[in-house]
């Protein structure tokens, strides 16, 4: 039995305390905006936010996240930053396929909570995460969009 903190809420989960975060939101919450892409770490599908910073949720077993806040996607509008970034998402049409897009506007909150008003430098370096379709500049162009709205 674990304890965590998603989303404001206090959830009891049944599971293995290695369970990695990812698999306990989808499968036991049925929190299914965070998406599975490679399971190493590597592409930010999965990113959420523990305590404010992101994180890859394929990596972060359940039983490390004792008094730690996780928030999802499935929040992120209540944050003043995530709500600017997916107003900046719709208003420039941000998403293709859309399937790395929660993963990318966890990874752009972050990233605003730590540097509201990023250089291009900042934005590089902060959202590593992949996509498919190739929407970086439209990413970058949402991020400093809601920066400039704040």
């Amino acid at each position: 039995m674990a304890e965590i903190s998603v989303n404001g809420q206090l959830r009891k989960v049944e599971v293995e305390g290695d369970t990695p975060l990812l698999w306990v939101l989808r499968d036991t919450l049925g929190l299914t905006g965070t998406k599975y892409g490679c399971g190493i770490a590597q592409c930010g599908a999965c990113t959420v936010l523990v305590d404010g910073q992101a994180m890859r949720s394929c990596q972060v077993p359940v039983d490390s996240l004792a008094g730690r806040r996780v928030t999802t996607i499935e929040a992120i509008e209540a944050h003043p930053i995530g709500a600017r970034l997916v107003a900046a998402w719709v208003a420039l049409d941000v998403p293709q396929c859309g399937y790395c897009q929660s993963g990318q506007l966890m990874a752009a909150t972050a990233l605003l909570q730590q540097t509201p008003r990023p250089e291009e430098a900042d934005i590089a370096a902060a959202m590593t995460n992949l996509c498919r379709c190739g929407t970086y500049n439209m990413i970058a162009a949402g991020i400093r969009q809601a920066a400039d709205a704040a």
